[in-house]
């Protein structure tokens, strides 16, 4: 199985602020990969390296067995990486369908009718066809979200980023996305995953991700790593030697 994604030795910093240490990871085309760490562990940061909002002070990224570290935002959407943001950034004035169109017009080229019916079927993935006129301003927290992965999907992305999209949700609503994000999966698309919502993440995922402080902490199966002393530790606040 080839690497959708691979990270070399990526490192990133603000003064004495580390974002990024020396970080080395790569995704296989069809995984699911879920990240987790603490608060300013640089867990967005790592998508803003990777979808190219931020660049790197040393290190490569690849993406489909490329070298793209020097390559724009703009480039890296166009070639098929998309990301939902942790606090949804609709256009407000827009209705949802029109949110849609944009994406499906400007990250993946789409026009006139093909882009219409690729934002339909979509929509109807997302649970968001009956909401369509809607305007993206009125909508819930759960359907913000929606819209979030709506316009990310519209581009057509072979890699999803998904930044903490079950944040804030209640319970019913979480299995509700779990169940669409598990559909996404399915149907062949790449997907890292960053969240706090551990269950939601071990509903999906294939393999662990754990971030500190810039550094990868520890990776493998979702199970074995909850369990490690050292992830509790740093994550969970347990202390491994009590």
């Amino acid at each position: 199985m080839t690497d959708v994604l691979r990270l070399e030795n990526l490192s990133k910093a603000f003064g004495a602020v580390i974002v990024a240490d020396q970080l080395s990871f790569a995704v296989a085309t069809g995984e699911a990969v879920g990240v987790i760490g603490p608060n300013g562990a640089g867990k967005t940061s790592m998508f803003n390296l990777i979808t190219g909002t931020l660049r790197p002070d040393s290190g490569h990224v690849h993406f489909n067995g490329r070298n793209i570290t020097a390559t724009d935002a703009a480039q890296r959407s166009r070639s098929g990486m998309a990301r939902s943001f942790q606090v949804p950034q609709p256009f407000s004035g827009l209705t949802v369908f029109e949110n849609a169109m944009v994406a499906a017009t400007q990250a993946a080229g789409l026009r006139g009718h093909k882009a219409e019916q690729h934002c339909l079927s979509i929509l109807e993935q997302t649970e968001l066809l009956n909401k369509a006129n809607v305007m993206a301003g009125g909508l819930t927290l759960l359907e913000r979200k929606r819209l979030e992965l709506t316009r990310a999907l519209c581009a057509r992305p072979h890699l999803l980023l998904l930044d903490e999209i079950a944040g804030g949700l209640t319970d019913a609503e979480c299995g509700s996305l779990i169940n669409t994000i598990k559909s996404i999966h399915r149907n062949g698309v790449t997907i890292i995953w960053i969240e706090h919502v551990v269950h939601a993440l071990l509903a999906v995922v294939d393999r662990l991700l754990v971030i500190n402080f810039g550094q990868k902490i520890a990776e493998g199966n979702p199970q074995a790593i909850m369990q490690s002393p050292q992830v509790q530790e740093i994550y969970l606040g347990i202390d491994a030697d009590a």
